[in-house]
């Protein structure tokens, strides 16, 4: 197996800087219960949308219509032509409101187009209607310390009709917004996966892009495993089932005896914002080695800690992983996250909530 180790020699707080503000009068929140949100769709007050018309992209706009009108043949609904994305805005403990890291979701978004056939919608545009949505949205951000947050949704569609097998014509890029609690209602438990028989993904298919048919693949699988007492099923390399890839909905990292943070590599899964986020926060901040590498199934119970990655809920630890009758425990069974992950979920938590200075880049500030 190839194998890539790194171990960072500076912290990255010595060499970034936090930016602190103090807002002068807090935005005014929506009267919500903000402490008991499910993690659901609300409607809120402006949503964003643009459209791509005769090859180019119109002006944009915010709007307060939150349907979408579409022909009964259009390309989204005859053959999947869409994309999307997820991110967050946060009140920091300064009171600012902010998200992170849009510029990759920006960058993630431009790949899944080009393998869809869809056009861009460039990067600087992508932020700026990022910011400009929050900002038109600033009552519906929860308050910091409630445990809530604004969850951001950027997609894209094909909106033309098409009948045959082809790229539509025009397309339609917009953006949601939706507060929602906390992933895990009552704290952060364990949770209990399978081994998969099944794929969400083919060789050389289209498991490294964010597209919404990819989850559709993974739908009845999940429910399967939800009815069999599982949370999530852990998918294997598509092409020999000897290598971990990632979960339905997230990535995957796992914690060596020797303190390493160890996370599959493989070109046919998604490259989590995250993943790559809590790698640098491993690396730079708390000083463990990491490595990104080929990870065979046979090694899953030579790890002490296992977690899931992602917008939603940062990481979900693992508690026990069933390989067809075999079970596999982590952090000594123990109901809580293991001692590293937290460690790494602490630093990130508190980097996206400004208690901890950010890497530059990494936090924009509405």
């Amino acid at each position: 197996m190839a194998t890539t180790k790194t171990t960072a020699k500076k912290p990255a707080a010595k060499k970034t800087t936090a930016k602190k503000t103090t807002s002068k009068k807090p935005a005014a929140k929506k009267r919500i219960d903000w402490g008991n949100l499910p993690f659901g769709y609300k409607e809120t007050s402006k949503s964003y949308v643009a459209n791509w018309k005769n090859g180019k992209w119109d002006a944009g706009k915010l709007t307060s219509d939150h349907t979408v009108t579409i022909s009964e043949c259009a390309g989204v609904l005859q053959y999947a032509q869409t994309c999307f994305e997820g991110l967050k805005a946060y009140t920091t403990e300064h009171g600012d409101i902010v998200t992170f890291r849009p510029d990759l979701n920006a960058e993630r978004m431009e790949n899944s187009c080009k393998r869809l056939e869809m056009p861009v919608f460039p990067k600087e545009r992508f932020i700026e209607a990022v910011l400009k949505t929050i900002k038109a949205n600033k009552e519906w951000v929860p308050p910091y310390g409630s445990g809530a947050t604004l969850y951001i949704r950027p997609y894209m569609f094909g909106s033309s009709s098409v009948i045959g097998v082809k790229p539509a014509d025009e397309y339609q890029f917009r953006i949601l917004v939706t507060p929602v609690g906390p992933y895990f209602k009552g704290g952060v438990k364990p949770i209990k996966v399978r081994l998969s028989d099944l794929d969400r993904a083919a060789p050389h298919g289209t498991g490294d892009i964010k597209a919404g048919l990819n989850y559709a693949m993974s739908l009845h699988n999940i429910v399967d495993a939800h009815k069999c007492g599982y949370a999530e099923n852990m998918y294997l390399d598509p092409a020999t089932h000897t290598y971990l890839e990632e979960t339905g909905g997230a990535n995957i990292i796992f914690i060596s005896k020797d303190g390493k943070l160890v996370t599959p590599k493989s070109d046919s899964i998604l490259p989590s914002i995250t993943r790559r986020s809590l790698v640098i926060v491993a690396k730079e901040y708390l000083h463990m080695e990491v490595e990104e590498r080929k990870i065979n199934k046979s090694e899953l119970g030579d790890f002490v800690e296992c977690g899931l990655c992602g917008t939603a809920a940062v990481i979900s630890p693992v508690g026990q992983i069933d390989d067809h009758g075999k079970s596999i425990i982590y952090n000594g069974g123990k109901q809580e996250m293991g001692p590293k992950l937290k460690e790494i979920y602490d630093t990130l938590t508190g980097i996206q909530m400004g208690r901890l200075p950010a890497p530059e880049g990494w936090v924009y500030t509405i």
